[in-house]
């Protein structure tokens, strides 16, 4: 097992600060702070929508290779993983899970409206695994025809005017399509979303230095976006997300984490204990009657960070 002193958090985005949030960070109890003045209500507020009738053509399940299964006190968290966003990063969740590296390390930071981060041997937020770091898949390329999206709304960022919606069950953001005839490969950026359900990769200050540690959204925080490698979503089990004990350790007075009890590769669990987890399909008219019945009053579209993709267990 190799440790090492770098404090592998997720950096936070406040305003024009660069704030550390790492567990012995003296800036960290300003970052909690800022995350705890969000309004309490935030990780329970729910978007009522009718889903439309729909027919089994409408509904996938996601490939059992690229599908993990992490179990916790509050239920098994399903998660699809996204190897076109961050094959390298998948690669290592992967070949760590079979290992059985994640089985019973805590979720050591853990932030109220914020994120749940686990994946530290040591549990203090210093630790990771022997496996090399990995070098950082913020963004990716996409052309229309080998990954099409359904586009829900458009946006100013950083990277100038871009539309967000979805590629299978993950929110992303992405360049016009119209800009890939400018293109010499004919792809465009994008980068995923940190919406809530969404799992992240943790890092030091160095953009190369992700390796073991990630995290599970709780809640909307973009500012991460094409920061931080994204490299799946949590399909089933979402309430769960927001009933992880919040603390971090070595810092909350009494604090004892909860544990990931274990981590696994759909494919690798016996036929008879898999969750036949179905998603609406993104590309379907059910999915984009759902998404309109979710606009406002005015009409006006939500953001992607609203919808949460409809999931149902096989029938």
């Amino acid at each position: 097992m190799r440790y090492t002193t770098r404090k592998s958090l997720a950096v936070v985005l406040f305003g024009t600060s660069l704030l550390f949030t790492t567990s012995c960070s003296a800036k960290s109890d300003e970052a909690q702070q800022e995350a705890v003045n969000v309004p309490a209500s935030v990780e329970t507020v729910t978007v009522q929508a009718n889903l439309p009738t729909t027919t089994t053509a409408d509904w996938r399940e996601p490939d059992l290779e690229n599908t993990l299964y992490i179990k916790t006190k509050y239920g098994t968290f399903v998660i699809e993983m996204m190897p076109e966003f961050a094959p390298k990063h998948v690669a290592q969740i992967k070949t760590l899970a079979r290992q059985g590296f994640y089985d019973n390390v805590t979720f050591h930071r853990v932030i109220k409206n914020f994120m749940n981060q686990t994946g530290d041997p040591r549990g203090d937020g210093t630790g990771s695994s022997a496996l090399p770091d990995i070098p950082g898949e913020f963004t990716f390329k996409r052309s229309a025809s080998s990954m099409p999206i359904t586009q829900v709304n458009r946006e100013m960022s950083v990277k100038g005017e871009v539309a967000t919606g979805f590629y299978k069950a993950m929110p992303l953001a992405t360049k016009p399509d119209a800009a890939s005839f400018m293109m010499k490969d004919g792809k465009v950026e994008a980068w995923g979303l940190h919406c809530k359900s969404v799992t992240s990769m943790a890092r030091g200050e160095p953009v190369n230095s992700a390796n073991s540690q990630f995290f599970l959204m709780r809640h909307e925080y973009k500012s991460l976006d094409t920061k931080y490698t994204i490299w799946g979503t949590t399909i089933w089990g979402r309430e769960g997300l927001t009933k992880i004990k919040i603390g971090t350790a070595g810092e909350t007075p009494n604090f004892v984490p909860d544990e990931l009890i274990s981590m696994r590769v759909a494919a690798d669990v016996p036929v008879g204990e898999r969750i036949p987890v179905q998603i609406l399909r993104t590309d379907s008219d059910a999915f984009k009657a759902y998404v309109s019945s979710l606009k406002s009053s005015t009409g006006k579209a939500r953001n992607a960070c609203d919808i949460e993709v409809p999931t149902r267990l096989k029938k």
